[in-house]
């Protein structure tokens, strides 16, 4: 059941240099992903970033396609679109579980993006989350990718201490995988 509650929006911001996004949309429910799309164009706007667009078949290939881009160092930033709503298999847990899950990888290596797959049980869910004038789920997909720039700058231009380790490799050589 959905909430009235009001939730704390941080302000977007303040970006020292041009930003460039890209937007990875699985368009299955087209109706409900151009609602989110143009909730990340308006977001996108307000910052003074710049935005591109790609379609990829299903949410399973947006975590596939934003890597791939993310290390073609052309983007600073990622946007994930897409709408998965619950049917009568468990297709659906698979497709929430593993999209969040690769996306969520991705950002622990240091990809910074927005996670806006919309995971609801009707479409009358979908079509409340997607409305710019709703919910907003795109904006706030977009919003998040560019705090995550904003931060990643900022840390980039703190020098390391000494003895600073990767947290996912120190976390790959306690596995006993040894060093990369």
């Amino acid at each position: 059941m959905a909430s009235n509650t009001q939730h704390h929006e941080l302000a977007l911001p303040r970006l020292d240099a041009p930003v460039r996004l890209l937007a990875v949309v699985a368009p299955y429910y087209k109706d409900i992903t151009d609602g989110l799309l143009s909730g990340v164009r308006a977001t996108v706007d307000a910052a003074g970033a710049s935005l591109d667009v790609i379609e990829v078949p299903g949410a399973l290939e947006i975590p596939t396609a934003v890597g791939l881009a993310a290390r073609s160092g052309q983007y600073d930033g990622f946007v994930a679109l897409g709408c998965v709503i619950r049917g009568e298999t468990t297709h659906y847990d698979t497709v929430c579980n593993d999209s969040s899950r690769a996306l969520t990888l991705l950002g622990l290596q240091g990809v910074c993006l927005g996670n806006g797959i919309l995971t609801v049980e009707t479409m009358a869910q979908a079509q409340v989350r997607a409305d710019p004038a709703g919910q907003n789920k795109g904006g706030g997909a977009a919003a998040a990718a560019l705090h995550l720039v904003a931060l990643a700058r900022r840390w980039a231009a703190t020098p390391q201490k000494a003895g600073a380790h990767d947290v996912i490799r120190l976390a790959g050589e306690l596995e006993g995988q040894g060093k990369a």
